[in-house]
């Protein structure tokens, strides 16, 4: 919310997902708008490439783990490569060596869908994986409902909310 109080209320957070749903929409009709002129190969590979390295493993050893922790070394690679700053950087070198196209629309598609459409930020290492409602947050909540003159319904109107995009959302555990 600020430089001194590094969470988002559900509210924010929802409005900060409607801003990367905007940038979804523009970079998906600029990408429909030049369907003709995509080469599908390299547009296929930029999308995909971002989690085969970034989430695959990362999923993978989390699956196998079994509740268990697993290495930061899959958080850092989810983090890379699920940044703004590497995929920009992967655009400017993609279009010095090979010039602009529009398959390069890809990867924005790919980044503000994650943000928009599923709610998957970059990961911290405190917090698991795959999302799951971590205790201390629970506890945060609660207080910060109890001081807050609107939290309670606010944080009402969020766990509603949460319960039902888990039912929509597919990485939801």
């Amino acid at each position: 919310m600020d430089a001194h109080n590094l969470f988002e209320t559900p509210v924010t957070y929802r409005l900060i997902r409607l801003e990367y749903g905007l940038g979804l929409v523009v970079a998906t009709a600029l990408f429909l708008a030049h369907l003709d002129e995509v080469r599908w190969l390299p547009a296929l590979a930029l999308f995909v490439y971002i989690d085969l390295i970034g989430y695959l493993p990362g999923a993978v050893a989390h699956r196998r783990a079994r509740g268990r922790r697993i290495g930061r070394t899959y958080h850092v690679l989810y983090n890379v490569m699920h940044s703004l700053v590497t995929q920009g950087l992967v655009a400017l070198a993609w279009v010095w060596l090979a010039g602009a196209e529009w398959a390069l629309l890809v990867l924005p598609i790919h980044l503000f869908g994650d943000r928009a459409l599923f709610g998957n930020f970059l990961k911290p290492f405190g917090l698991r994986f795959e999302p799951k409602t971590h205790p201390a947050y629970e506890r945060f909540r609660a207080e910060y409902a109890a001081l807050s003159p609107d939290g309670m319904d606010t944080m009402e109107s969020a766990d509603q909310g949460r319960r039902l995009a888990d039912r929509f959302d597919a990485r939801a555990t």
